[in-house]
């Protein structure tokens, strides 16, 4: 089986990014760029991004999760914490986040290192979730091999019936993770393959270095 992408291509022609449409701050440049996703109704879950881990077995994995928070910081997202990526980035905290937006022809690329959230903040957004995503923490051994579906539907039903009355509170094993980053490159797209690239460095002063860098 086999099929020949080599013609599928488009042209990215609608934006150009100049170093003087730049914040020096990349975080108010990454707020910049997401109010605009939300000027576009054909972006479905603006917040959805990939996060890469170097795994415990050595290779590197990525998935995408939803970004729930981020302010001057960094970046918040929630996971199981015995999950696969729970324990690579507990095991090796640098990371990698990605958003990609085709329709604003845009990316953004963000490295830095993952550190656990306070047990406060991920219970007060442990509790702020509909009681169906709390109960999904509570059924699933993230990561784990099940034997089949209904292993978890009929866990599900009866965790259902044991906290129809009750609070349910967070799993000691289920948190956030934020990522302080230390380097984020806007991307984006130009016609004939000549994207406009900025990279953020963080120095040694905790401040940014912006350089742009060839595409």
């Amino acid at each position: 089986m086999k099929e020949d992408l080599h013609d599928q291509r488009k042209t990215y022609a609608k934006k150009s990014l100049l170093r003087s449409d730049l914040e020096e701050n990349p975080i108010q440049q990454f707020q910049r760029w997401y109010y605009d996703t939300k000027n576009d109704d054909s972006i479905d879950e603006a917040n959805a991004m990939t996060v890469s881990s170097i795994g415990t077995d050595g290779f590197p994995k990525t998935r995408v999760v939803l970004l729930k928070y981020y302010d001057e910081y960094g970046f918040v997202f929630y996971t199981n914490y015995d999950s696969e990526k729970g324990k690579a980035l507990q095991a090796n905290s640098k990371t990698c986040l990605n958003f990609f937006w085709p329709s604003l022809e845009r990316q953004i690329i963000i490295k830095g290192k993952a550190e656990k959230l306070s047990e406060a903040r991920s219970d007060q957004y442990f509790a702020s979730r509909p009681k169906g995503s709390q109960l999904g923490a509570l059924v699933s051994p993230q990561s784990k091999v099940v034997e089949n579906r209904e292993i978890l539907e009929d866990r599900l039903a009866n965790l259902e019936k044991e906290y129809q009355h009750k609070e349910i509170k967070r799993p000691a094993n289920w948190g956030g993770f934020l990522v302080r980053p230390e380097s984020i490159e806007f991307w984006q797209g130009r016609p004939n393959r000549l994207h406009d690239r900025f990279l953020y460095s963080l120095t040694n002063e905790y401040d940014w270095k912006i350089e742009r860098l060839a595409p």
